[in-house]
């Protein structure tokens, strides 16, 4: 879809992967929606984009966690008369250790987070794309979604559910003028290691977020489904179907297994 002069709207939108859509829709003439938690961040991005590309930006300060956040912040759309037709499912994060030890309050936000929400701004924003005929839904993913993880077992299982739910709504919407892709990146260069907490998380050489965008605009305007970014994380994405579960469980488990200080 040619997104110029339309509006697209990013979750997780003040840092890393979700600033460089940003920063590339608005590339592409892209008018945006930035949610995130941090409004003094988004109204400085906001203020470079417009300035930078003349596009217009509105500034949503909204912690999806939340529950009824998505309406919430569904309904500060229609009262600003904003029709989406590039929803961003990017807001999400990890947790990492062994799973009675870490903060069940903590694993239940990131259920929130990296599920309900993307299930609820889903739900909320495409029947307006049906009605145009026309629209495309993000949904940020991972190559943990490819696998289970343990040490990361509740991260793993939200992405694998983001994946499934994702290529799901694919099929149904294949020929109804709604594109719907994944994007499942690897380590990359943001924030995400930081908010873990660890190090430990992470597995093979980082990309960066700038080239995590640019090949998943180009695969969608390609037609593609989804994509992996980087030939040595599409190939560990796709090892797990050459090995027994339980040899998947080793190999992963060794890697991300929490490190003796």
């Amino acid at each position: 879809m040619n997104i110029k002069g339309k509006w697209s709207l990013i979750t997780g939108a003040s840092s890393g992967i979700g600033e460089q859509f940003a920063r590339q829709l608005a590339k592409e003439g892209s008018h945006l929606v930035l949610v995130a938690r941090s409004k003094r961040k988004l109204d400085t991005l906001a203020a470079e984009l417009t300035r930078s590309y003349g596009i217009q930006c509105q500034v949503i300060p909204q912690d999806l966690s939340i529950e009824g956040a998505a309406g919430e912040l569904y309904q500060k759309c229609q009262q600003l008369n904003l029709n989406i037709d590039l929803l961003v499912n990017n807001a999400g994060f990890a947790t990492h250790g062994l799973f009675e030890q870490i903060s069940g309050e903590r694993q239940h936000e990131e259920v929130m987070l990296n599920v309900a929400a993307v299930v609820d701004m889903t739900h909320l924003f495409l029947p307006g794309m049906l009605h145009r005929g026309a629209g495309a839904v993000i949904n940020v993913s991972s190559t943990a979604g490819f696998q289970p993880l343990p040490y990361m077992a509740v991260y793993g299982a939200t992405k694998a559910f983001v994946l499934s739910f994702t290529d799901a709504l694919w099929w149904e919407n294949r020929d109804r003028g709604v594109q719907f892709f994944a994007l499942c990146p690897g380590s990359t260069e943001t924030n995400f290691f930081n908010v873990v907490g660890t190090e430990d998380a992470s597995v093979g050489a980082k990309d960066t977020p700038e080239r995590v965008v640019e090949v998943t605009l180009r695969a969608m305007k390609k037609g593609k489904q989804y994509v992996v970014p980087g030939l040595r994380n599409y190939l560990g994405a796709q090892i797990s179907r050459f090995m027994t579960r339980r040899q998947s469980l080793r190999l992963v488990g060794g890697m991300l297994s929490p490190r003796k200080q």
